[in-house]
């Protein structure tokens, strides 16, 4: 292991040799400093050909489906076809995925994308509102989703929203089932040619406001995000050498086993569409379970892993990681929150030559913000890594006013790859983009080597295990009861989940913690509903404009 300044100086090589002008990843600047990689795809259905070079090298593991690089786009190639012949849907519709990771989700990503429809993945834990609002929302013209989704939904679906179903007995009222589509006659599909500039993607992201909020990412800006995570792949490659030897010498080929849903960045961008732009294998957990966990990454041979910190956790915790069953793990990856320094500790000991790597991004940037891996994540592991060379970042209350290095303000980003603005909300999209830059609702500092480091948080949201959760959206649903006069949610630190929800309640009557428990389990996904619960006799804090003062409710109840 180097030393720090060793690293730094290895390491600013390396981005010297990379962003070269006569590198694949060389970039060009606008006029007003913004930068972009000159190479990298322009459009969605450009980027995902690239995996097409790769043949029949192994691609996807699920259960008892196997699918080669292309056995697989022969499938998106026939629901490509039977999209746009059998279903006439026209380029510009949106299209909702609502299902658990399995290889139809993956289809039916690259086959929307490929006939010119706008994919809108949904949350596969939502429940009848949260899945029924963002149908409603996107004004989905087709509904692709397995049988427990469909059900949460078919009594209150808007007639204009067809569905195609990819698994049942056969006899659901539906307008297509997914083994009829992938069996009909159809000529070659026509892959659609879209603009850069057209709409690409609508991924729901929940954050201060009681329903998700639709981010729309344009063509231009996920060609641009796809190749950010190839050249941050190269970046860890070139500035950890030693510990990319003994993944080129094990001659296994690249294996993760995907546990981020797919309607996350983390699993859709980082994982699905990297990973087959690359010819990377892929072996699928349905839900998460450590024991099936490691089982999988044992008989599969899988040299990847990225989750959540509560999944490292559980994964790091089990007997059988210090075993011949993660021989094969060589590269581990944390996403969707920040790990605690006695997960840091104990994950480097157990693999101290692993590739280790972490970020920081959101939705609204497509994932892509800061990232490191590998030597510079041990050395600095306390920090994101540098800003990827296409986003600036600046500390301060405004861009124009940024504060000096080693200041802590709110973080404000800037890239091609950001989105083009919330889904009917233009009020919102005003609020978050301000002349190209995102306020990103957290707080950090950039150190005196350019590195990010997360402090804090201002948007009222809890992320439970990588998943964000309005605040506002569990207080009203807790006010819907009854017996409640109004509730208060926040975030409270948790070992496992790093933080789950936390509510104080003022009631007009008698309520124990499960009858309301009981209660928003009805409405809500059961990943929001609050774990710990506290009542009050008397009106929550509130300062002069009615917000409410969650520190003092805190301070109050003796939280």
């Amino acid at each position: 292991m180097t030393d720090k300044n060793t690293f730094l100086t290895t390491a600013r090589a390396s981005i010297g040799q990379l962003l070269h002008d006569q590198s694949p990843f060389a970039l060009d600047t606008a006029a007003d400093g913004s930068k972009r990689f000159r190479n990298a795809p322009t459009t969605l259905v450009e980027a995902i050909q690239a995996g097409r070079r790769h043949g029949d090298v192994p691609f996807l593991l699920w259960q008892d489906q196997r699918y080669t690089v292309s056995s697989f786009f022969a499938a998106a190639d026939q629901l490509t076809a039977a999209l746009q012949q059998a279903l006439g849907l026209q380029p510009g519709q949106r299209v909702a995925i609502a299902m658990r990771n399995r290889p139809e989700w993956m289809i039916a990503f690259v086959a929307c994308v490929q006939a010119g429809l706008v994919p809108v993945p949904l949350n596969s834990w939502g429940l009848h509102d949260e899945l029924l609002y963002c149908i409603e929302d996107a004004d989905v013209a087709l509904l692709i989703c397995d049988l427990p989704r469909w059900q949460q939904v078919i009594d209150d679906l808007p007639e204009r929203t067809r569905v195609l179903l990819v698994d049942g007995i056969g006899d659901e009222p539906v307008a297509a089932q997914w083994v009829s589509m992938m069996a009909l006659p159809s000529a070659p599909p026509a892959l659609h040619q879209p603009a850069p500039e057209d709409d690409a993607l609508i991924l729901y992201t929940s954050g201060t406001t009681s329903r998700a909020k639709g981010v729309v990412s344009t063509n231009q800006a996920l060609g641009q995000a796809l190749f950010a995570l190839d050249y941050q792949g190269a970046m860890a490659a070139m500035s950890s050498p030693e510990r990319i030897k003994p993944i080129m010498a094990s001659g296994l080929q690249p294996t993760a086993l995907l546990c981020f849903p797919l309607f996350h960045v983390s699993g859709l961008h980082a994982q699905f569409l990297s990973m087959l732009r690359n010819g990377r294998r892929m072996v699928i957990m349905y839900k998460w379970d450590v024991e099936e966990a490691l089982r999988l990454i044992e008989t599969e041979r899988c040299t990847q892993f990225s989750g959540a910190p509560v999944m490292m956790q559980e994964l790091l915790a089990h007997p059988r990681f210090d075993s011949e069953a993660t021989a094969s793990l060589f590269s581990l990856g944390l996403g969707g929150g920040a790990a605690s320094s006695a997960l840091l500790e104990r994950l480097l000991s157990v693999k101290p030559q692993a590739m280790v790597g972490t970020g920081y991004g959101m939705t609204e940037g497509n994932g892509i913000g800061a990232a490191h891996a590998g030597d510079q994540f041990v050395l600095f592991p306390t920090t994101a890594g540098w800003p990827l060379p296409i986003v600036d970042m600046c500390i301060g209350e405004s861009p124009e006013q940024p504060l000096p290095a080693g200041s802590e303000g709110p973080i404000w980003l800037r890239s091609p790859a950001m989105m083009r603005g919330y889904w009917n909300r233009p009020e919102e999209t005003a609020a978050t983009l301000n002349n190209g830059w995102l306020f990103s609702g957290d707080v950090g500092c950039l150190d005196d080597n350019g590195m990010i480091r997360i402090t804090d948080r201002i948007k009222d949201i809890i992320i439970r295990g990588g998943e964000n959760i309005s605040a506002l959206e569990v207080e009203q649903v807790a006010a819907a009861h009854p017996a409640v006069i109004e509730a208060a949610a926040f975030a409270c630190p948790d070992s496992r989940f790093g933080e789950v929800v936390g509510l104080a309640v003022y009631c007009a009557e008698l309520l124990t913690p499960e009858q309301l428990r009981g209660f928003m389990a009805e409405h809500l996904a059961g990943y929001k509903v609050p774990e710990r619960i506290w009542f009050t006799e008397q009106a929550l804090a509130r300062n002069a404009t009615g917000k409410l003062q969650k520190p003092v409710i805190k301070q109050t109840l003796g939280i």
